[in-house]
């Protein structure tokens, strides 16, 4: 037997821009993010209740195109496409975006430029990421949520077979740019959704700022800018660091460290048919697993009830009726998110618990009269409420 072995090496920088009307003529971020002097043709996809919501947003586009023409072409009108996760359970809008790819010959030097919230991000860079084996797209995330967490990743995807993110790609973007401004349309629900990222990834890396995030609470609730601002920038900072310096960022392990409260969170918008909000289903996966991790003796009591309190003063509902789903056996239904998660990525089942805030901790098995507790204490909890 012989063999040749080489070891490959592949560079990515990933920048995360943030600004406030990105569209302004005068505002030359978009322009400097992607033309590098030479005329770059660019494919815009717009989240259509986005644009609904600002109905002034695509001429703003198109302006900005028209003033920057000389370095950036927009080859046609912004296409709309629905957005939200019921967006990503069908192949449809992405074969539609392909298929401008293709009208508008948008090649490996052009760009799909995607505005719009964290579904239609996955499904426009899952597009991108397949169109000549991979075009650059830009993501301009629109949620507090894809803004401080998922816009900023590596990962793009379509649910399939009743499976969240079941098909799709790890394809940095060439450019992330968060405008705050767009955000001033969201409803409250939309725009604390992003909040419970924060206490994630709080929870699992940043003590300080979980102490931060509770100072700061009242002006989370009401939405002031700075604060909010803060958090979302603070946020993206820790999810870009665990990216870059993880040394896993195309999950080739068994591991994702950032998706505490996920193994749980995934399941539950799928027994909802997706209704749920994941930002509401993270809530409760967190929930779930700051109670599992308390009784399994990682925990303090104290500091699991700081994290519960925290979630419910941000606004954050900790149980769902799904929890008690069961099947013909009697089975809960959301212990099958384990073997869900552990398959995604294959190997041992590795999860993230809490051993103190600020301080994760894997573990590679979860006892599932354990975790039926936890739903009873959240069922309690909820009903006293």
């Amino acid at each position: 037997m012989s063999e040749i072995r080489r070891s490959i090496q592949v560079n990515w920088q990933l920048r995360v821009f943030f600004t406030e009307d990105i569209f302004a003529p005068a505002n030359p971020v978009l322009k400097n993010a992607l033309a590098d002097g030479l005329p770059k043709k660019v494919l815009v996809v717009l989240e259509d209740a986005l644009a609904q919501s600002q109905p002034t947003l695509e001429r703003q586009i198109e302006n900005y195109f028209s003033a920057h023409g000389k370095q950036l072409q927009l080859a046609r009108s912004p296409l709309f496409v629905a957005g939200g996760e019921q967006s990503k359970n069908s192949i449809t809008i992405v074969t539609d975006i392909l298929s401008q790819i293709d009208r508008y010959h948008i090649d490996r030097q052009s760009y799909l430029l995607a505005v719009g919230g964290g579904a239609l991000l996955d499904v426009a860079g899952f597009a991108a990421a397949t169109a000549h084996r991979g075009v650059r797209h830009v993501r301009i995330p629109t949620t507090t949520l894809s803004q401080a967490d998922s816009g900023v990743g590596v990962k793009n995807s379509i649910n399939a077979f009743g499976k969240k993110n079941f098909v799709g790609t790890f394809a940095p973007p060439h450019a992330v740019i968060n405008d705050f401004n767009l955000l001033a349309t969201l409803k409250p629900r939309e725009k604390r959704a992003g909040y419970v990222e924060a206490v994630k990834v709080a929870c699992i890396r940043d003590e300080k700022f979980f102490d931060e995030i509770e100072r700061e609470v009242e002006k989370l609730i009401s939405f002031e800018p700075a604060t909010v601002k803060q958090l979302i920038r603070r946020c993206a900072e820790l999810h870009l660091e665990h990216i870059a310096t993880g040394g896993d960022p195309f999950e080739i392990g068994s591991a994702r460290p950032l998706d505490f409260g996920h193994w749980a969170a995934h399941k539950l918008e799928q027994l909802s048919n997706f209704h749920l909000p994941h930002g509401e289903a993270v809530a409760i996966g967190v929930a779930l697993d700051v109670i599992y991790s308390r009784d399994a003796g990682l925990l303090d009591a104290p500091s699991a009830e700081r994290i519960l309190k925290l979630l419910e003063q941000l606004g954050f509902k900790l149980f769902a009726h799904e929890l008690l789903a069961v099947d013909g056996r009697g089975h809960f239904q959301i212990l099958n998110g384990l073997e869900e998660f552990r398959e995604h990525l294959g190997g041992e089942l590795t999860v993230t618990l809490l051993k103190e805030i600020g301080r994760g901790i894997e573990v590679q098995e979860m006892n599932a009269n354990k975790i039926v507790e936890a739903i009873g204490e959240l069922r309690q909890r909820a009903e006293k409420k």
